[in-house]
C-alpha cells in the first residue's frame, strides 16, 4: 500500500538546491610570504660584486696601496678594483709601477675572489665554519653559475672546485718560479710573488700582470720568446676558461663518444675559434707592411697560438694590439665577444650560445623541425635563451660604442684615438677579456665610468639574464600559429 497518497509508484523525488545554497562560497585564505624583488638571486648577486668592489676601491685609494705613497685617484681606483673583481685585466695605470705591494694584494685578493666567483667563493667559506647554506635562491645562483641542471650536490661540487683550484693555482706558480727567476733577477720571495700573482691571474683569465714592464705598448713583452712561461700560462688559461662541468665530463669519461652533448659542443666550439685566431694573427704577420723578415716562422707561431689563446678570454698581450692590422682587431673582436665556456671565470655570451646558435641554423638549413647535434635534440626553450643572449649583448654594444665616441668626441677628431680602438676595447670591456689598444688611460672620466659598468653588466649580465628566463611556470595554452615571410 502506498504510504503517500500523492506520490504514484515509481515516481522519481527531485530535490532542487535552495538559494542560499547556490551562491558561491567565500574562503579566506593566508596571504603568501612573497620575497621581495630587491633580494632576488639577480640582485644578491650584484650586491655582493657592488660591495665587493666597494670594498676594493676603498683600499686601493688609500695611499699605503700606491707605490709613492699617495692618495690614487677615486675615479682609478674604482675602475681597477671592478677590472678585478670582474677579472677582467683593464687597468688605467701601471700594474706593476703604480701600485704598491699592499696595493698588488688588494688587486690579487679581488681578482681571486672574482675569479672563482663571489657565491662560490661564499659558500666555502660558510662550509668550513660549519654552517650550510639551505637557501634555495642561493642555490639557484650557485646552479647558474657553475653551470649545473640540479640543485643537488651543489655544495660539495663547489668544495671540490675550490680546493681543485687552489691546487691549479700552487702547481702554476711552481712552474712558473725558475724561468720567472730567471728572467727577472728577483730573489726568491719576490719571484714566489710574482710567481703566485701570474698563476691565479692566468687561471682566472684576469689579464692582470705586475712582472716589470718594458717602455712599450706591449704588457707582457718581457715575455717574449719565453716559451716555457707561455706554455704554462696558456694551459692555465685553458683550463679556466674551458668550464667546470666540461674538466669533469672529460675526467670521468676520457672518451669523446661518451662526453656529454655540452662538453662537445664546447670543446668542439673552442678549438674552431682558437685555429680561427691562430689563422688569423699569423695571416695578418705575414700580410703586415712592418713584417719583420728576422722573425722565424717558429717564432711566429708560438706568437699567434699564445694570442689566440689568451686574446679571446685572458687578455695577456705580448705584441702590440695597438699597432696590429684591423683584420686582426676584427676578428679578435668577435673571439672576445664569444668569451669562454659557461660555468668558467671566462666572460662573453660564452661558447655553449654560440655552438646552441649553429646548431639551430645547421637544423633549419637541413629543414629540420627541431635544433639537433650529435643526435640529440636540444630543447627549444635553450635555443630561444641562446637567441636573447646573443641579441641583448649586440644590443648593449651598438649603445654604448656610440655612447663612448660622443663622450671622446675630442680625442676621436684629434686622432688620439681611433673608433676601432674605441670598438675593441669596448668589445673586452664587456667580454671581461682585458685586451686592450692602449687607449684606456686616456679616456676621459665619462669614458672610464662607462667601462666601469660595461664590465660589470659584462661580468654578471649573462648570468642575470640566465636566472631571468628561466622558466618559473608551465603554460597551460598556445596561440594560433601564424608565418611570417622570411628572405
Amino acid at each position: 500500500m502506498n504510504p503517500d497518497p500523492r506520490r504514484r509508484l515509481h515516481d522519481t523525488i527531485v530535490r532542487l538546491p535552495r538559494a542560499e545554497e547556490l551562491r558561491p562560497r567565500e574562503v579566506e585564505e593566508p596571504a603568501r610570504r612573497r620575497p621581495r624583488q630587491i633580494f632576488t638571486p639577480q640582485f644578491i648577486l650584484l650586491y655582493g660584486f657592488i660591495g665587493l668592489i666597494a670594498v676594493g676601491s676603498i683600499l686601493l685609494a688609500l695611499p699605503v696601496s700606491d707605490a709613492a705613497g699617495r692618495s690614487t685617484s677615486p675615479i682609478v681606483a674604482l675602475f681597477t678594483a671592478t677590472s678585478a673583481v670582474t677579472v677582467t685585466g683593464h687597468t688605467a695605470v701601471s700594474t706593476a709601477q703604480h701600485w704598491s705591494y699592499f696595493g698588488q694584494a688588494v688587486i690579487f685578493v679581488l681578482m681571486l675572489v672574482g675569479g672563482l666567483g663571489f657565491m662560490a667563493a661564499a659558500t666555502f667559506v660558510l662550509l668550513l665554519i660549519g654552517q650550510k647554506s639551505a637557501s634555495i635562491s642561493h642555490r639557484l645562483v650557485l646552479r647558474e653559475s657553475m653551470g649545473e641542471d640540479h640543485l643537488g650536490g651543489l655544495l660539495q661540487i663547489v668544495r671540490i672546485i675550490v680546493i681543485v683550484v687552489f691546487m691549479i693555482y700552487v702547481l702554476g706558480a711552481i712552474i712558473l718560479l725558475p724561468s720567472i727567476q730567471d728572467i727577472t733577477g728577483f730573489g726568491l720571495v719576490e719571484s714566489m710573488w710574482q710567481s703566485i700573482f701570474l698563476s691565479v691571474s692566468s687561471f682566472n683569465n684576469a689579464g692582470f700582470s705586475i712582472l716589470p714592464e718594458i717602455s712599450d705598448a706591449r704588457s707582457l713583452a718581457i715575455l717574449d720568446n719565453q716559451w716555457l712561461i707561455q706554455s704554462a700560462m696558456a694551459v692555465l688559461i685553458i683550463l679556466g676558461c674551458i668550464g667546470w662541468t666540461v674538466l669533469v665530463d672529460v675526467n670521468r669519461r676520457k672518451r669523446f663518444s661518451r662526453f656529454s652533448l655540452d662538453t662537445k659542443l664546447v670543446l668542439i666550439g673552442s678549438v674552431a675559434l682558437w685555429i680561427l685566431g691562430f689563422g688569423a694573427y699569423l695571416l695578418a704577420s705575414y700580410l703586415s707592411q712592418e713584417n719583420q723578415n728576422d722573425i722565424s716562422l717558429f717564432s711566429r707561431s708560438g706568437e699567434a697560438l699564445f694570442h689566440s689563446i689568451s686574446g679571446r678570454t685572458a687578455g695577456f698581450i705580448i705584441a702590440d694590439f695597438g699597432a696590429a692590422e684591423d683584420f686582426t682587431k676584427l676578428v679578435f673582436t668577435f673571439l672576445m665577444l664569444i668569451g669562454g665556456g659557461a660555468g668558467s671565470v671566462a666572460g662573453g655570451i660564452k661558447v655553449n650560445t654560440l655552438m646552441v646558435v649553429v646548431a639551430a641554423v645547421i637544423s633549419s638549413i637541413r629543414a629540420r623541425p627541431q635544433t639537433e647535434a650529435f643526435g640529440r635534440e636540444i630543447p627549444q626553450t635553450q635555443v630561444f635563451r641562446a637567441l636573447a643572449v646573443g641579441a641583448l649583448a649586440l644590443a648593449f654594444i651598438m649603445i654604448t660604442v656610440p655612447l663612448l665616441t660622443i663622450t671622446e668626441a675630442a680625442s676621436l677628431r684629434s686622432g688620439e684615438i681611433h673608433f676601432l680602438d674605441l670598438f675593441f676595447d669596448t668589445v673586452s670591456a664587456f667580454s671581461t677579456n682585458g685586451s686592450s689598444t692602449g687607449i684606456v688611460p686616456q679616456l676621459g672620466t665619462t669614458g672610464q665610468l662607462i667601462f666601469i659598468g660595461a664590465m660589470l653588466i659584462g661580468r654578471i649580465g649573462p648570468l642575470t639574464l640566465a636566472l631571468a628566463l628561466a622558466p618559473k611556470e608551465k603554460f597551460l595554452y598556445r596561440f594560433a600559429q601564424e608565418r611570417v615571410r622570411i628572405g
